[in-house]
């Protein structure tokens, strides 16, 4: 079993990453907003999961040990497998997964692509009181996401060529307007920047 992995970043783009260990490049599967903080040519620690089928060999990566624990508490639901579990951790932090599952509230799972009404309401049924401990940090969890995310979706208009402080004031205008779960997505609140600066030209 292969429970961490640390090396060189290699290549970080969209839901991948390939780190370097030992002379070789492992591709490793991971949220959007994780690869966005990993930095080519960057040494990097990722938490993962290695899952074994009989035609494939996945891995799976987290930047916190809470994100793999929900990881496998997620993939212990009936319907729910490695992808559909990643997407739920791409739109919710750890924190926010348990207070949604505290407050029986289904529909911040729903939003995620793969995981229709049924599936989201086991979701809740199934981790019922095997999450509490990290309820408790949601609060502090939720702003410190926020951050990142923002920065992030930040990073990547200046990348598209918009200047950084026009980004950054897009970025801040749809965190005005943003769900709390959208904003602790980088491609929902990329998608709302992204309408904010509306057909403006990006700088060549």
């Amino acid at each position: 079993m292969i429970s961490s992995i640390r090396g060189t970043v290699l290549a970080a783009a969209g839901s991948s990453v390939v780190i370097e260990v030992g002379g070789i490049g492992l591709s490793i599967q991971v949220t959007p907003p994780h690869a966005l903080s990993l930095r080519v040519g960057a040494e990097a620690t990722v938490r993962t999961a290695l899952i074994v089928r009989e035609d494939d060999l996945s891995l799976f990566g987290f930047a916190e040990a809470e994100e793999l624990i929900v990881f496998d508490l997620l993939r212990g639901v009936t319907g729910v497998g490695p992808k559909s579990a990643m997407g739920v951790l791409a739109v919710m932090a750890p924190a926010q997964i348990a207070q949604a599952v505290a407050l029986e509230d289904d529909s911040a799972f729903r939003k995620v692509s793969g995981i229709g009404p049924k599936t989201a309401k086991l979701i809740v049924v199934s981790l019922a009181g095997k999450l509490a401990g990290l309820q408790t940090s949601a609060r502090a969890s939720a702003p410190a996401r926020t951050s990142s995310v923002s920065d992030n979706v930040t990073v990547a208009l200046v990348g598209l060529g918009w200047p950084e402080r026009v980004a950054m004031q897009a970025v801040e205008d749809a965190l005005a307007d943003a769900s709390d779960t959208d904003r602790g997505a980088v491609p929902t609140l990329l998608r709302l920047a992204l309408a904010r600066l509306g057909p403006q030209q990006v700088s060549s």
